[in-house]
């Protein structure tokens, strides 16, 4: 993997690489999500967290410096606290790989897990009003057929936590969908314990958060088993896939500063673009931004005790 970056004529930082490469030596055919590589190496994966950053359903041309690692060691520092059963094995690269070829790039951005059969469902709990959750609830005063009170404001808190599990989506956006409509799917004791789990590892998640002032306003979680066992798998609590607000400036009834692609998504939505070619590369201050609130939030979380 390179980690090249350089800059065009309008001083936009464009990325030359930001893909893992590994011999077919070692691994089957690799599959490339937004973010991630992920290498079948027989026995366990190998999840490579490149610097790609998606935004509006589109991959853009530039990547977040430094984003892979932090999103690695954040899950790391999840995976170690959470009182669930998971996925992840270790991120030390192996003799077998390290002696042949140079590790160097995928150092820091590598977890290795155990495989398991993916659960094909993401398992969303909001403690927030925020998102496709607030304008669900604005057109049908419901989540996910969550009823809620009437007059709940943007980024106000909920009653309690909720649970509004979505399709999983290879391109473009995942579908919200109801509870029952998992249930159906999958099987209603499955559904159940994906839910009383999700919630229980949100409710723990948050708790920890506030000692160290950060707000998790929502959470997507991924399943899979092994056998008929559930275990927590992907990344998990990361700011690709949870909104982490800082507690000392949260106002609701307005949207928050957030620790994520919030400067990406902002600019996108600001520069001119259609949202329906193929995006424009990131000014290399929004990159550094970016990637600024990437380790803001892993410093707060993991760093200060």
């Amino acid at each position: 993997m390179q980690h090249m970056f350089t800059f065009d004529d309008h001083g936009c930082l464009v990325r030359t690489d930001l893909q893992s490469a590994l011999p077919s030596e070692f691994a089957g055919p690799v599959q490339r999500g937004k973010v991630r590589d992920v290498y079948d190496l027989g026995d366990r994966l190998m999840i490579v967290s490149t610097d790609r950053i998606s935004a509006f359903d589109f991959i853009l041309p530039t990547g977040i410096p430094g984003k892979g690692q932090l999103l690695t060691e954040m899950s790391e520092f999840w995976f170690e606290q959470l009182p669930v059963d998971h996925h992840w094995l270790g991120r030390d690269i192996p003799a077998t790989i390290a002696d042949k070829i140079d590790a160097s790039p995928l150092i820091g951005r590598t977890m290795f897990t155990r495989k398991a059969k993916v659960i094909p469902f993401e398992c969303v709990v909001r403690g927030y009003l925020e998102g496709s959750g607030l304008r669900e609830y604005q057109s049908t005063g419901a989540i996910c057929g969550n009823e809620l009170p009437e007059g709940l404001r943007q980024c106000d808190q909920l009653p309690s936590p909720i649970f509004t599990p979505a399709t999983k989506a290879e391109e473009g956006h995942d579908e919200n969908v109801s509870f029952d409509y998992m249930a159906d799917t999958i099987g209603p004791e499955l559904a159940r314990e994906l839910r009383d789990k999700s919630l229980m590892i949100y409710q723990f998640a948050r708790e920890l958060a506030a000692r160290r002032g950060i707000m998790i306003a929502d959470t997507k979680f991924e399943f899979g088993l092994i056998e008929d066992r559930i275990i927590l798998i992907d990344e998990v609590l990361t700011p690709d896939s949870s909104r982490f607000w800082a507690a000392d400036v949260y106002q609701p009834g307005q949207a928050q500063p957030s620790f994520d692609k919030q400067f990406v998504r902002e600019w996108l939505s600001q520069c001119g673009w259609d949202k329906q070619s193929d995006p424009p590369a990131l000014p290399a201050e929004i990159a550094e931004q970016t990637a600024a609130k990437y380790r803001e939030a892993y410093e707060r979380l993991a760093l200060m005790h």
